[in-house]
């Protein structure tokens, strides 16, 4: 192993030995975090023990010796939380999007999948391309590190859509069950066990919130943590108005629901009037690389230069970073807040 390092380092070593190595640091790894995820069977036993032993005596006991309740917001080992404190700038940031993407928020999970897909990476371009070997790792840890962060973004984007869609027909449902007389807490029950995920789940999550003993204001603010939508703030700003000083509530939720709905249609008709400016950022912004490939496909010694040339790196670059600011801007451009 040690031979095969020294090698790695002086570039002595085969594409044979190069992967090796790297699966069997990978491994090694592996079997390291293993431990570390490893539940701790002794600890749970002696809390249990300990909820058992007050219920006999009924003596109180701490809370924090009572709880054998997992804390949501760790992964349930205490090294493995204090590693991914150390490492991990913003967990709670994390930990926040994972939530609004629907997800269990568990870096140690996150921070498992960073590591394999930069390895993934880091063999890809290991067997496709002639980079540095210290490119390819920094191209490795780059990729492992922004690619889960773009997965998060994508799964939240599109649960928040889909939130978004089915939430007037609940609020709508809610109306009805309300003026059928039924309590607000039931009306978001009902609401919830008839409507599609993500608003149902969300909602039962309210409303089992407040069985156990919570206030409504607060389960609806904790759900408002974990979805981060404006629309969903109007629906909770709207309940406490209307618990503190009182009022038709059926009428408000109804008022509300309209306005969602043409706050909708607003967007749609704003993206429908934008779609040309849209397509002409799409048609200049594709024209390049277009028009390079009829170029390097007719004529490959023209074009050539760019890509064995360290000047033609420099314009490519160049190029591509004036492309991404003008796409940019329109984008900018074309994209309105309602």
């Amino acid at each position: 192993m040690i031979n095969l390092l020294q090698n790695i380092a002086t570039g002595r070593a085969t594409d044979l030995q190069i992967m090796a190595t790297v699966a069997i640091i990978l491994l090694m790894f592996l079997i390291l975090l293993y431990l570390i995820l490893k539940p701790d069977n002794k600890r749970a036993k002696s809390r249990i023990s300990n909820v058992v032993k007050q219920a006999k005596s009924n003596s109180p006991l701490p809370i924090a010796q009572v709880s054998i309740r997992r804390q949501a917001e760790g992964s349930g080992n205490v090294k493995l939380d204090e590693i991914i404190r150390q490492l991990t700038p913003k967990p709670d940031l994390l930990r926040e999007n994972m939530q609004k993407a629907g997800l269990h928020p568990n870096l140690g999970r996150l921070l498992l999948i960073s590591i394999i897909v930069g390895a993934i990476f880091f063999v890809f371009f290991h067997l496709t391309t002639t980079y540095p070997l210290l490119l390819k790792v920094l191209l490795g840890i780059i990729f492992g590190l922004g690619s889960p962060h773009i997965g998060l973004y994508v799964l939240k984007k599109r649960r928040q859509k889909k939130f978004l869609s089915l939430f007037p027909d609940a609020i709508d449902l809610m109306v009805r069950a309300l003026k059928a007389g039924l309590p607000i807490t039931e009306a978001i029950k009902n609401s919830g066990e008839e409507i599609a995920d993500p608003v149902g789940t969300e909602l039962l999550k309210v409303t089992n919130g407040v069985k156990i003993g919570g206030k409504l204001p607060d389960e609806l603010a904790k759900a408002q943590n974990r979805l981060g939508l404006q629309e969903f703030q109007f629906f909770t700003v709207a309940l406490s108005i209307q618990m503190e000083t009182g009022g038709n509530l059926s009428e408000t939720l109804a008022n509300l629901s309209d306005i969602l709905r043409k706050r909708k249609q607003m967007q749609l008709k704003i993206r429908a009037m934008s779609s040309e400016a849209k397509a002409s950022a799409y048609i200049i912004g594709s024209l390049p690389f277009i028009m390079f490939a009829l170029i390097h496909t007719l004529n490959p010694g023209y074009t050539s230069q760019l890509l064995t040339d360290p000047r033609g790196h420099f314009a490519i670059g160049v190029g591509l970073f004036m492309i991404a600011l003008g796409c940019g801007v329109m984008y900018k451009m074309v994209k309105f807040e309602i």
